[in-house]
């Protein structure tokens, strides 16, 4: 049977546990050669009545699961896998209670499940955008809830004030024709802003923001544009509209999907906003939804993630 390209192809496709388990130990060791996630020999015995393997060296056993995101979760690959080609291919992202319906889980099973599959969409790249040549807009943006939905004395503490008060500022970088980047940052004050530029972006690239007084001092070091949004929005080549508009599907899904993120939380649907965003597939470079969905499924070995260490449990008890 050919490989999913659609959900419905892959809903039939992964109900096989044995497909199943096959494609993922093609995913996770594509040179065939399976090794121990804990000690790294390849010397080991494979139980096939119950998918495991037996370390010769740490003389302990080993599923496809173990070391992935997939660890210490009871359920099968075929709601992993599931799940997974749905929120890598949702626009503007799946809610749990969505994931919970669909799946026949529990809301708070499928919770930590998107979780643990942003944390697999996450970019491991340290690879700076632009280079000679290239144009790389930066922008800054602010997430957190409507004036319009917010009690009157919620309202006036956090709104009527000066800046926008109350919500967790985000920054980021386009680079035209390339890769968008953007983290959360405590405020965006000059250090934390500039420092955010030099991080992810080349000094030999153009660089285009707005006004922001956070970002002089930049020009030694950038061929910077500045558009003043005051009085005009598009300066020929000079313009953030390209992350603004990325800003837009970030806000799109947060506030029409997720409804409410904490910020403890944000940096993972920064994570999986970016992932989809970077791999939507153009004319130059087309992506269809089986290949984003093996992208991931490629990337989910050395990325546990705990229930105690999403909540924050483990960083109060070191404390």
């Amino acid at each position: 049977m050919k490989q999913p390209e659609t959900l419905q192809e892959a809903i039939v496709y992964f109900s096989d546990p044995e497909r199943a388990f096959v494609y993922a130990v093609n995913l996770r060791w594509p040179d065939g050669k399976v090794t121990c996630p804990r000690c790294g020999n390849d010397k080991h015995s494979f139980i096939k009545t119950r998918r495991l393997w037996f370390c010769k060296r740490c003389e302990k056993q080993f599923t496809v699961k173990v070391g992935t995101i997939f660890e210490d979760s009871a359920l099968g690959l075929d709601k992993w896998m599931s799940a997974t080609w749905m929120i890598v291919n949702a626009k503007n992202g799946i809610s749990s209670w969505e994931i919970h319906r669909a799946l026949g889980v529990t809301q708070k099973t499928a919770w930590f499940m998107l979780h643990r599959i942003r944390k697999a969409m996450s970019n491991n790249s340290f690879v700076k955008l632009g280079g000679p040549g290239s144009e790389v807009e930066a922008d800054e943006t602010f997430i957190g809830g409507k004036a319009r939905n917010m009690h009157l004395s919620t309202k006036t503490r956090r709104i009527r004030s000066t800046g926008p008060k109350g919500k967790q500022p985000v920054w980021g970088a386009l680079e035209r024709g390339g890769q968008v980047r953007c983290e959360v940052i405590p405020n965006t004050e000059s250090a934390n802003v500039q420092n955010m530029v030099r991080k992810h972006v080349s000094a030999a690239s153009s660089l285009y923001t707005d006004a922001l007084k956070s970002y002089r001092g930049l020009d030694v070091d950038y061929a910077r544009g500045v558009i003043d949004h005051a009085v005009a929005y598009v300066n020929g080549r000079i313009h953030t509209n390209g992350l603004e508009n990325f800003w837009s599907l970030l806000k799109r899904g947060i506030g029409g999907t997720y409804v409410s993120v904490e910020p403890f939380h944000l940096f993972r649907y920064l994570d999986e906003q970016s992932f989809r965003y970077n791999n939507r597939g153009t004319s130059k470079n087309p992506i269809d939804d089986g290949q984003r969905f093996r992208m991931v499924m490629s990337n989910v070995a050395g990325k546990r993630l705990t229930y105690d260490e999403l909540t924050g449990k483990l960083h109060q008890e070191a404390f």
